[in-house]
């Protein structure tokens, strides 16, 4: 106990007990645990050093973080008055190997028992092979003896440390090794968060590297990403091992990924132009593309994860093919995850040329939304699931509607009908998209468009998004705004339009990269006055064309566009960092997710 930074104390019934924890500082987390304890060390770490859970039990063990603390006291007292002081306690042993009993009728366990009828939440960690248990009786402490001997908590711990579910690449060429990078740091009292940092500043010096557009400059580029790589897989890791996650540690986590790789395209887009060749287009569309496949993913996860009734024909297939362990590993390399997508690029930068990275990306990361998206189309179409009202507010959050499409759909309703919401929001994103592209520059047919797709926009979101495909509607928003900024940008013909515009889609993605993760953590999207200082999706597209029908002179567009990004950023950043270091913010975790 005192190895996992507990001040031990010694109770001889649980009237003193009570008498202990009323005594401790009211600021600390406490733990109670029965004399008896017979187990491996790294399941009661598991227990009771876990920061994530207000109250955790394993048998014959309890913890409570101060904000539980007035609920175990009361029902440590409770218990006191119902059992009696001294009153010896059992607990049923499980056979090493098994599940633990279903009673734990020890001191801890009584009161996770009380706990859980009283309504607070009690986590029992899985303890897998892991033991602990409170024996009765020589012969019983014998074999739980044997069992805890029996198996290598170290191992264990490592194990554990590499998350369950993983791309191929990072599974067999990056954690067999980065997990004992984790305990090295982690013996030498390295924080999760302090290897996120090093993680970035290392992407962020191959993102120079990449700029210098030399071949060395490349060459060291490519190295550098998988180094940060490594590291990005080695905070997770170090915060599995030591148990240290943090709600800050969650949101570093949660978007330096996507900064690290925007800001290597940025590099590889600064780099080419050294050499003369202007790729920033393929730049802005390999980040747009990107970040749509990932609201793609949130979204129809944020739809169906809570579903009543979530089955189909599709799932059950995916099922199937689950057990059939060589097409596990394509399917996860098919989406081209976070790995298999750093490992292309890295290789690529060092013996090709930026072109030729970012025609790679495209064709790749185009290919795995179609796969991922046929696949959603086809569950959503064939199960049959009542979505929660909690599911249609999350896509109405991440949808990001602003006052423009607010005040349209607090006036109109849109018709009745399954689909009517993604069609319409198709049909307004292509009206816009095709203004934006086939009306000559400057034209206000675009601005008029712009305005038609902040109509129906509002049109979309005005009755609850329960619909079996309504799960599209924030990507199609996603993918109207940005590649009108794109679009827009690229026919400017004015210098560094296109540059201006990677900034500015890259302030706007990170205010829904922050809403999705908020929503994730269960409080909610962003505050309303920032989406309606920011304009939604369909104000701020509704600013840039007129933007680029008043502004045609040489540099006012870019000019323009540029302090349109650092007011965005400026707004969304001061925010999400209130947030993310306030008391709070949630714990957010990307267990299971190849990103």
């Amino acid at each position: 106990m005192r190895s996992l930074g507990f001040d031990v104390r010694a109770a001889t019934d649980a009237t003193e007990a009570a008498e202990l924890l009323a005594a401790v500082p009211a600021s600390q987390r406490v733990a109670l645990v029965d004399p008896r304890f017979v187990g491996h060390v790294h399941a009661l770490r598991l227990g009771l050093t876990d920061p994530r859970f207000a109250v955790a039990t394993v048998p014959g063990a309890l913890t409570a973080q101060p904000e539980a603390r007035a609920a175990v006291l009361g029902a440590l007292r409770t218990a006191v008055a119902a059992v009696g002081a001294g009153v010896g306690t059992r607990s049923p042993v499980a056979p090493p190997g098994a599940e633990p009993a279903a009673e734990d009728h020890t001191v801890p366990g009584r009161l996770a028992a009380a706990l859980d009828a009283e309504g607070t939440a009690v986590q029992r960690p899985e303890l897998g092979s892991l033991t602990a248990a409170v024996p009765d009786g020589p012969e019983d402490r014998a074999a739980v003896r044997s069992a805890v001997a029996a198996v290598d908590d170290e191992a264990v711990r490592l194990r554990s440390a590499v998350k369950a579910h993983d791309g191929f690449f990072t599974t067999f060429f990056i954690s067999p090794y980065s997990r004992y990078i984790a305990r090295w740091c982690a013996r030498r009292g390295f924080t999760p968060n302090q290897v996120t940092t090093a993680s970035l500043i290392t992407a962020l010096i191959a993102a120079g590297s990449a700029a210098t557009g030399t071949r060395g400059g490349y060459v060291a580029a490519g190295v550098l990403l998988l180094l940060s790589f490594v590291l990005d897989c080695t905070d997770g890791q170090l915060a599995r091992y030591s148990l240290q996650y943090s709600t800050m540690g969650a949101w570093l986590d949660a978007t330096f990924d996507r900064a690290k790789e925007y800001a290597y395209y940025a590099g590889l887009a600064l780099g080419a132009a050294r050499g003369g060749d202007d790729v920033w287009v393929l730049a802005l569309g390999a980040m747009v593309l990107q970040a749509c496949r990932h609201v793609v993913d949130f979204s129809f996860n944020e739809a169906n994860h809570d579903a009543v009734s979530n089955t189909s024909p599709t799932a059950a297939l995916s099922d199937k093919l689950d057990s059939v362990g060589w097409t596990v590993w394509l399917r996860r390399m098919i989406v081209l995850p976070i790995g298999e997508r750093w490992a292309m690029i890295a290789v690529l930068t060092a013996v090709t040329t930026p072109r030729i990275v970012f025609y790679a990306l495209l064709v790749g990361c185009a290919l795995a939304a179609c796969y991922t998206t046929a696949g959603r189309l086809l569950r959503s179409l064939t199960r049959k699931a009542q979505r929660t009202d909690r599911a249609a507010g999350a896509l109405a959050d991440l949808a990001d509607s602003g006052p423009l499409a607010q005040a349209v759909a607090a006036v109109v309703r849109r018709p009745g009908g399954g689909f009517t919401a993604p069609l319409l929001a198709l049909a307004g994103a292509l009206v816009l998209v095709a203004a934006a592209l086939f009306a000559p520059y400057g034209s206000w047919l675009t601005v008029g468009a712009a305005g038609v797709y902040a109509v129906v926009s509002g049109l979309a979101v005005s009755r609850p998004l329960k619909g079996a495909l309504d799960w599209l509607v924030p990507p199609v928003f996603r993918a109207a705004e940005y590649c009108t900024v794109l679009v827009l940008a690229a026919r400017s013909d004015v210098p560094h339009a296109v540059p201006a515009a990677f900034g500015l889609v890259s302030a706007v993605a990170y205010h829904h990269y922050d809403t999705v993760y908020r929503i994730r953590g269960g409080t909610g999207a962003p505050p309303q006055w920032l989406v309606r200082t920011i304009g939604g999706h369909e104000g701020r597209t509704l600013v840039v064309a007129v933007l680029a029908a008043l502004l045609t002179g040489a540099s006012a567009f870019t000019t323009a566009l540029t302090a349109l990004a650092a007011a965005v950023a400026l707004v969304v950043l001061v925010e999400s960092i209130r947030f993310w270091v306030s008391s709070s913010a949630p714990a957010v975790h990307d267990e299971g997710e190849l990103a």
